[in-house]
C-alpha cells in the first residue's frame, strides 16, 4: 500500500469513528432521558467521555486535511427505548459499536493516533461491559461475527 493510500486509508477511519461518536453523542441524548437515577452519574460521565472524543476527532480529521463529517439532525435507534433497562441496553450497544469503529482506526492508524485509538477502544469496552455485565474476548470485533457494520446507530431518514 502506498503512503497516499495509507492516508486516505486513516482518514476514511478517523471520519467513520467521528460519526460512530456524533451517533454515540446523540444516543446518550436519549439514554440520559430515560435511565434510571442510580446510573445518570455513569452515562453523564459517557456522555461527556464521547463529546471529548468527537472533539477532538473533529480536529484530527481537519489537521489530516478533511472536513470533519457533520452529525446527522437524527439517528435511528435500534430499538424503542421506553424505560430504563432499554436505556440501559441503548448504553451496552452503543459502546459495542463505538468499540468496533476503534477497532477498525487502530488497524489504520500508526503511532501516537493507533495509541489514542486503542485507548479509546479500551474505554468504551470497559462502559460496555459495565452497562450490559457481559464482556467478550475481542472487543470490537464481535458485531462483525454477525455481518454487522459497526457504528453507534444509523442517521434518521
Amino acid at each position: 500500500m502506498s503512503e497516499a493510500e495509507a492516508k486516505d486509508r486513516e482518514l476514511r477511519a478517523l471520519q467513520a469513528a467521528l460519526a460512530a461518536e456524533h451517533a454515540a453523542v446523540y444516543g446518550y441524548g436519549v439514554v440520559g432521558g430515560r435511565i434510571e437515577k442510580p446510573r445518570r452519574a455513569e452515562a453523564r460521565a459517557a456522555y461527556d467521555a464521547h463529546r471529548a472524543r468527537r472533539d477532538t476527532l473533529m480536529r484530527e480529521v481537519r489537521d489530516a486535511g478533511g472536513t470533519p463529517v457533520a452529525a446527522a439532525a437524527g439517528y435511528a435507534l435500534p430499538f424503542p427505548v421506553a424505560d430504563g433497562g432499554a436505556a440501559v441496553r441503548l448504553a451496552a450497544e452503543l459502546e459495542a459499536r463505538v468499540a468496533g469503529v476503534y477497532a477498525d482506526l487502530v488497524r489504520d492508524s500508526s503511532g501516537e493516533r493507533r495509541r489514542a485509538a486503542a485507548q479509546a477502544l479500551r474505554e468504551a469496552a470497559v462502559r460496555a461491559v459495565r452497562w450490559s455485565g457481559e464482556s467478550v474476548a475481542f472487543p470490537g470485533l464481535a458485531e462483525r461475527a454477525d455481518g454487522t457494520t459497526p457504528g453507534a446507530a444509523a442517521p434518521a431518514g
